[in-house]
């Protein structure tokens, strides 16, 4: 179900959807806004500073923005009760939805409402396309679920929390052949349109060459697309003991259904696209088995993942929170220290808000952090530095409408290097 945002969110993204449409008319609504005031070149003022979150309320990706928003819900209750800050933070949030020219006009609208960062957007083709805006305009960015290639070089400003797909896309492939050492034939299924699905299957087929496996077929699909039937059966004339999906959720979800349904009974192992729980309406019972390798796991025993459970489950029931929740969380939690720090050093005193923001990224990749998601911090060009990875397997519970990811194994960078 898509969440319904509140009315100033529903403002702002009337405002966002209009600056859209201006920039596909191309009647050059970016040079207009470049000759406006610049807030950048005004003074930091006093008072709380404002984190811009451009995160999909809409499209196929609010599947990840319901888990993102949540995520950001509970870091912001988070600060609040660990006591008074050196300097408070606020969110702002704006729809990226889920296409890239919805991600550009949320990034410009917060920027022109002086965020002194940003978090978001949700998907990896949307910040190959709106995070060189920030890195023109000196804003840091932290994504929360952008895993493809290259997206930390696209500049100084841009960083993520979320591990990119070589780092963990293959540790679920070793699951499934420690379970049936014999798999030989395997079949690739991906999203040809789509930056983060042909970033990672690309990384599945390394993956499978270095184990000295071959696809027998690599059948491409399309974001938008929901039945199945003519790419699964071409698939499965071929007979394939293994299968590998790299798609995002909707698509996801359709896909391992109609795959069952038409008779597949071997293992499947799936990207990081399907890490939400929102998957499992969608699937339902078919989702049971399936193999996914996480960043992030709720059996984490650690006093900031016990603190980040607990305030979760007092805002939305006895069940653990996503992965994708978890990096969203850990988004805000890595700026508003870093912003704790700086205002400690005196680094926001007297300086005007570009200022503010240069210094902000320089101390945010600084810094190391103690998160859900385990002990973390930045390469200098902006990659996440994590150690700690897990497998999880889908089970399903009775009635097929819901499930968890149960904890297979777990494993560090090193023992993940192939």
């Amino acid at each position: 179900m898509t969440p319904t945002p509140p009315p100033s969110t529903v403002v702002r993204q009337r405002g966002a959807l209009r600056l859209a449409a201006l920039l596909a008319a191309g009647i050059g609504a970016l040079a207009w806004l470049g000759r406006s005031s610049d807030p950048a070149a005004q003074p930091l003022t006093a008072g709380p500073l404002t984190l811009g979150a451009a995160i999909a309320f809409t499209g196929n990706a609010n599947l990840y923005g319901q888990d993102q928003r949540m995520g950001l819900a509970v870091a912001e209750r988070w600060a609040q009760q660990a006591g008074p800050p050196a300097r408070p933070v606020r969110v702002l949030l704006e729809d990226g939805a889920s296409d890239e020219a919805s991600a550009i006009a949320a990034f410009n609208l917060l920027i022109r409402q002086g965020v002194i960062a940003l978090i978001g957007p949700t998907l990896s083709q949307q910040a190959f396309a709106a995070d060189p805006i920030a890195q023109r305009l000196g804003v840091p960015v932290v994504a929360p679920s952008n895993t493809a290639k290259g997206i930390p070089e696209i500049g100084h400003f841009i960083s993520r929390v979320s591990a990119q797909s070589s780092v963990i896309a293959p540790l679920s492939l070793d699951e499934a052949l420690r379970r049936d050492p014999g798999i030989r034939r395997v079949a690739v299924f991906y999203a040809q349109d789509d930056a983060y699905s042909t970033a990672e299957v690309a990384i599945f087929e390394k993956a499978l060459a270095a184990r000295r496996l071959t696809p027998v077929t690599v059948q491409r699909t399309q974001l938008a697309d929901n039945d199945f039937q003519t790419p699964i059966t071409a698939a499965l004339q071929l007979r394939p003991q293994l299968l590998v999906l790299s798609v995002q959720a909707v698509a996801g979800g359709n896909l391992i259904r109609q795959l069952r349904e038409l008779g597949y009974r071997g293992q499947i192992v799936v990207g990081n696209g399907l890490n939400t729980p929102n998957i499992y309406p969608i699937c339902q019972r078919w989702c049971d088995g399936i193999l996914i390798a996480q960043a992030y796991s709720p059996e984490l025993n650690t006093p900031i993942n016990r603190r980040f459970q607990q305030l979760f489950r007092q805002a939305h029931g006895d069940r653990p929170p996503p992965q994708i929740t978890a990096q969203a969380f850990t988004s805000y939690q890595v700026l508003f220290e870093a912003i704790q720090r700086l205002q400690r050093k005196g680094g926001l005193t007297g300086v005007t808000l570009g200022q503010a923001r240069t210094r902000l990224m320089a101390e945010l990749l600084r810094g190391r952090y103690d998160t859900p998601l385990g002990p973390i911090g930045f390469t200098p060009k902006g990659e996440v530095l994590q150690d700690r990875f897990y497998v999880a397997e889908v089970r399903m519970a009775p009635g097929g409408r819901d499930g968890r990811f149960a904890l297979v194994r777990e494993r560090t960078l090193q023992e993940a290097k192939p």
